[in-house]
């Protein structure tokens, strides 16, 4: 994250009220508390080939219709003009589950061929990584996460409500031998379902060459069923991780990145965890997210967007998409607020928002 002088910043607003807040003459994502977003988290589709328990109903969710998503060359068109107009450095695609996206890799390859290329990276549940993630190294992607909340076949179907185990091993294996190590495995865990498994995780993690990232739950559901009880915080996490391994703060930058590190008996060897609720970290902020259906989200949290997707379908210039993005994320918030007596989900869930 950089940080630039603004002066006195204004009040904040979101969404389309940022039309009326004072902006310094800047190019990039400034908002007026002097955060700077570079990366660009893009939702490629709100399906999803899983039902985990803690995202959505066994029954599934009312998907986008096809024409209110962004087609490939409209999300391309975004994606360059965040790269070249707007200073965005790193592109995650996400979901619901990104795989499931036909035309992605040649979204990849597009994007990869912009200047300056972007780093890029996704974020997937494995399942089709099998048979997909040599095309997207071959497409240009640098990096890739897998969510594996369990090691337990019965647990996973539990979880997930699909007896796909096998399927997300076999694709995590598949994205090593295609080139992507490390691989970096997202783990959520829940009271009284699978939080005696950070050691095992852990364990599995070091013997594969996984890097591991714990995930304080969220409440980001699409059933607004979370409750702050059964979230397992980072400092349970690191005191399970504790009985079996030695863990030490990790002396690398952290940045703008969620995830707080450490080393593991000494390292070279990491764990993370992001403690979104517990230990936020909104002051480093570098993150703008675009949905599948073209809206600007300038928080994971945040209750209003900014649409690009009229504007841009309805004749938009590249810098007039651009002035549209930057008010966008002039208008956002200090924090999520998650920890405020007022704080209400957003409407949408995860699997809707991207992660």
């Amino acid at each position: 994250m950089v940080a630039v002088p603004l002066g006195m910043p204004a009040l904040p607003v979101v969404g389309e009220e940022a039309v009326a807040a004072p902006r310094p003459a800047d190019p990039r994502l400034v908002d007026s508390f002097g955060r700077v977003a570079t990366d660009l988290r893009v939702s490629v589709t709100d399906r999803c080939n899983l039902r985990c328990t803690y995202c959505m109903p066994a029954e599934g969710l009312p998907w986008l219709p096809g024409d209110q998503m962004l087609s490939d060359d409209e999300l391309v068109r975004l994606i360059r003009v965040a790269v070249e107009q707007l200073g965005v450095r790193e592109i995650r695609f996400t979901g619901g589950e990104p795989l499931l996206r036909p035309g992605l890799a040649g979204i990849l390859r597009a994007t990869t061929a912009l200047t300056p290329r972007p780093r890029t990276s996704l974020t997937t549940n494995g399942i089709r990584l099998d048979t997909l993630a040599a095309p997207l190294v071959a497409a240009g992607l640098d990096r890739v996460n897998v969510s594996v909340d369990t090691l337990d076949e019965e647990r996973f179907l539990r979880l997930t409500r699909r007896d796909r185990l096998d399927d997300v091993l076999t694709g995590l294996r598949a994205a090593t031998d295609a080139g992507l190590a490390p691989v970096k495995l997202n783990t959520v865990l829940m009271r009284g379902v699978n939080d005696d498994e950070a050691v095992p995780l852990l364990e599995f993690a070091l013997e594969h060459g996984y890097e591991l990232r714990f995930i304080e739950q969220m409440p980001l559901d699409a059933q607004h069923g979370w409750d702050r009880a059964t979230m397992v915080t980072a400092e349970e996490i690191l005191a399970s991780l504790s009985t079996r391994f030695t863990l030490t703060a990790d002396p690398s930058i952290r940045g703008g990145a969620p995830a707080e590190t450490w080393l593991v008996d000494g390292g070279p060897a990491r764990v993370g965890v992001i403690a979104s609720v517990t230990r936020p970290f909104c002051g480093a902020c570098d993150r703008t997210r675009l949905t599948a259906d073209g809206q600007i989200r300038n928080c994971l949290f945040a209750r209003t967007e900014s649409d690009l997707r009229g504007p841009l379908r309805g004749g938009a210039t590249d810098a007039e998409l651009a002035d549209r993005w930057r008010l966008a994320m002039w208008g956002k918030h200090p924090g999520h607020g998650i920890n405020d007596p007022s704080f209400l989900q957003p409407d949408r869930p995860m699997s809707a928002i991207g992660g």
